[in-house]
């Protein structure tokens, strides 16, 4: 079913797909990695999730795809993440998280996050991101006056790129769980058509969100 929607989709007589709800992860998204394929500018297939809380809209990313990415793959994600935030009415200030903020600790992953951030400038010169901060400087402008009071981003991002898939699904789902955050996704994003997963124990809001996304990403009203 997975293989005939996305051929649906691949050949123009359906928009978008979302599945999952009765299906994997794998059995869902597998078929648009082999037909649908990435953007020409996407080496990765990536995701965000939309973190809903009051007052404030925050995009989180990668949560659900990719586990080790490298700090090539993690500029990507970060670029192609501003631009999904984009298309849902954020105007993306990316932070690229870590366990330090600047030159305040050492070590691969602290080299990675730098790493990244001048990958994701290298791709796109007029994104706003800094990194490697840690989420307190990320999102506090207090905080960041402190530790960061130099950076645009700084205290004031709104899209946060997590260094790896176990950080981002603890991280989503803390806020999700403890800080009642509406997750809405994940929203795939690096593919050239709009292809979404559901969580098998996905409710019906749940379904109605995703299938509201997936009308927007392929330019629906």
């Amino acid at each position: 079913i997975s293989y005939f929607a996305t051929m649906m989709v691949h050949c123009g007589a359906a928009d978008g797909m979302v599945s999952g709800a009765a299906h994997t992860t794998a059995h869902t998204i597998k078929p648009s990695f082999q037909i649908i394929k990435t953007v020409p500018d996407a080496s990765v297939v990536s995701s965000i999730f939309l973190m809903v809380m009051r007052g404030r809209l925050w995009a989180f990313g990668d949560c659900a795809v990719n586990p080790n990415p490298t700090a090539e793959q993690l500029g990507e994600i970060a670029v192609v993440s501003a631009r999904t935030a984009k298309q849902f009415g954020i105007d993306p200030r990316v932070a690229m998280l870590s366990y330090s903020t600047g030159t305040s600790g050492a070590g691969p992953d602290v080299e990675r996050a730098t790493a990244a951030v001048a990958s994701a400038k290298a791709i796109d010169p007029q994104v706003k991101i800094d990194g490697p901060l840690q989420f307190d400087a990320a999102c506090d402008p207090g905080v960041a006056a402190k530790k960061m009071p130099d950076s645009e981003v700084a205290g004031h991002a709104n899209v946060f790129i997590f260094p790896d898939l176990e950080a981002g699904n603890i991280g989503y789902k803390t806020a999700q769980r403890t800080g009642d955050a509406l997750a809405v996704g994940p929203i795939l994003q690096g593919l050239k058509k709009p292809i979404n997963d559901l969580s098998r124990g996905a409710t019906v809001p749940d379904i109605i969100n995703t299938v509201a996304i997936t009308a927007i990403q392929a330019g629906g009203k």
